[in-house]
C-alpha cells in the first residue's frame, strides 16, 4: 500500500492556493500627506484657542520635546505643560498658521512650520506684540494618531 502523506501534503498544498482565507478585513487608515499635518496643525490652534494649555498639549506626544526661544529645550509632555499656562490668561492670544509641511518617505514622521503671533500686555498693562515662525515634527503613535514629537518657535526680532 502506497504512502497517502504525497498525497495530502499535495491536497493542502492546493487547498492554501486556491482557497480563500476568511477572516476580518484590516483597512488601512489613510496615508497621512503634508496637507492634513496643516489641517492637524489648525485643528491645535482652534483646540488652544478654546481650551487654553489643556487643549494645547492634548496634540503632544508623552514624549514631546519643546525647544523655547532663548531657553534650554524641555522634554516631556507632563513638563512642557507646566510652562503652558499663559494660553489660559485672556490677555494673552497665541495664533499661528501653518505654511508648509512634509511627511517622510516612510510615512511616520512629517513636519510643519509657519508663522505665530502672540499678543500680551506687559507690566505696565500696555499691549505687546511677538511675531515669529516655528517648527513642529509629527510622529505618528502605535494607536494612528499624530502627535507633535518635537516644538521649536523664535521672534523674528533681532537678536543683538
Amino acid at each position: 500500500m502506497k504512502s497517502l502523506l504525497p498525497i495530502l501534503v499535495v491536497a493542502f498544498l492546493v487547498a492554501t492556493i486556491v482557497l480563500p482565507i476568511s477572516g476580518p478585513k484590516v483597512e488601512a487608515s489613510p496615508k497621512a500627506t503634508a496637507e492634513s499635518l496643516k489641517q492637524l496643525e489648525g485643528e491645535l490652534v482652534k483646540a488652544a484657542a478654546e481650551k487654553g494649555s489643556a487643549g494645547y498639549m492634548s496634540y503632544y506626544a508623552d514624549d514631546a520635546v519643546e525647544l523655547p526661544n532663548g531657553a534650554v529645550a524641555i522634554q516631556g509632555k507632563g513638563e512642557i505643560a507646566k510652562t503652558m499656562g499663559f494660553l489660559g490668561d485672556k490677555n494673552n492670544r497665541l495664533t499661528w498658521m501653518p505654511v508648509g509641511a512634509d511627511i517622510s518617505a516612510s510615512g511616520d514622521l512629517g513636519y510643519t512650520y509657519g508663522t505665530f503671533e502672540f499678543s500680551a500686555k506687559d507690566k505696565d498693562g500696555k499691549p505687546v506684540v511677538e511675531h515669529g515662525k516655528y517648527t513642529s515634527i509629527w510622529k505618528l503613535q502605535n494607536d494612528g494618531s499624530w502627535k507633535v514629537a518635537l516644538d521649536m518657535g523664535n521672534s523674528n526680532v533681532p537678536s543683538n
